[in-house]
């Protein structure tokens, strides 16, 4: 789905994602600015191999709303991607939010690495605490935004989470995507070597701390029952964990003192016991 010698940064975890989009079937991307369309390039001489319609900032999921549609008029069937970073989401949220209500038939996939990196890495609502950037520049002083709880309220069809860390898992997350129907999201934890200041042939390596230390949960909601995805179950427990230290210490862009790494901890069990209400209705058939 991307040819080599794209303009991705080295160990770049959204060239990585992009390669896993041969999962769904007839896939057409719109694409608002961003590292993505960095790495996408321009007609004639883009480096996808699929169709893309770079699109303003704010405008993604109803650009992809009326792809889909026409698409449909025209009988084409088609799997239309919203494919956003953070940042985009951010600015694009109200018109996420309103497709998600509306059921619109389209895959929103927001590959997150957790700020505005294509514009010289400013917080974005996804940045965690204590992150360095350049908006942040002592470290950012409150907790990042949960898409993927809000997007749950939203009652949509599937919701994933997924990382880079476990491609197969990610890939399977895309291919089940393409094979529903109505708003599908997928939110892949995308860790950004020159934004979080870590070697560029660590990116795997710090993906899967985040999974490993529970800073990112990975799951599947559909039809409304929540299930943990196999490969970082075994991390809902506390015990199975590694401290959140030795995920932060892995990037230079953290400033955290005990105080907020306890405050991360305390974060990290309360989002997964979150999940873990949630789930528990569905399994008692209440």
């Amino acid at each position: 789905m991307i040819y080599p010698g794209n303009a991705s940064c080295q160990g770049c975890p959204i060239s990585l994602a992009m390669r896993c989009l041969d999962e769904i079937e007839n896939p057409v991307v719109a694409m608002p600015a961003g590292c993505s369309t960095v790495i996408a390039g321009l007609h004639p001489h883009s480096a996808m191999k699929l169709a893309v319609v770079h699109v303003p900032f704010a405008s993604t999921p109803a650009v992809a709303c009326g792809l889909s549609e026409g698409y449909k008029k025209l009988g084409i069937k088609a799997n239309v991607i919203a494919w956003m970073g953070d940042g985009a989401l951010d600015i694009g949220f109200s018109a996420f939010s309103a497709s998600a209500m509306r059921n619109d038939d389209i895959i929103a996939i927001v590959v997150d690495n957790e700020a505005y990196m294509n514009t010289g890495n400013q917080a974005s609502l996804s940045t965690p605490l204590g992150a360095k950037t350049t908006t942040s520049p002592m470290g950012k002083r409150i907790a990042r935004r949960n898409v993927g709880l809000i997007t749950l309220a939203h009652h949509a069809n599937y919701v994933a989470t997924a990382t880079v860390g476990y491609i197969q898992d990610l890939r399977a997350k895309f291919r089940k995507a393409g094979k529903l129907e109505g708003f599908r999201f997928i939110h892949v934890h995308a860790p950004c070597p020159p934004g979080w200041k870590f070697p560029s042939e660590k990116t795997i390596e710090v993906a899967r701390k985040a999974v490993m230390s529970g800073a990112w949960v990975l799951y599947e909601y559909e039809k409304g029952i929540l299930e943990f995805s196999a490969v970082g179950k075994k991390f809902l427990e506390k015990k199975n964990r590694i401290p959140i230290a030795e995920y932060v210490r892995t990037q230079s862009r953290f400033a955290l003192s005990d105080e907020e790494i306890a405050r991360l901890e305390r974060e990290i069990d309360e989002e997964i016991e979150i999940l873990l209400r949630f789930k528990k209705p569905r399994d008692s058939n209440s």
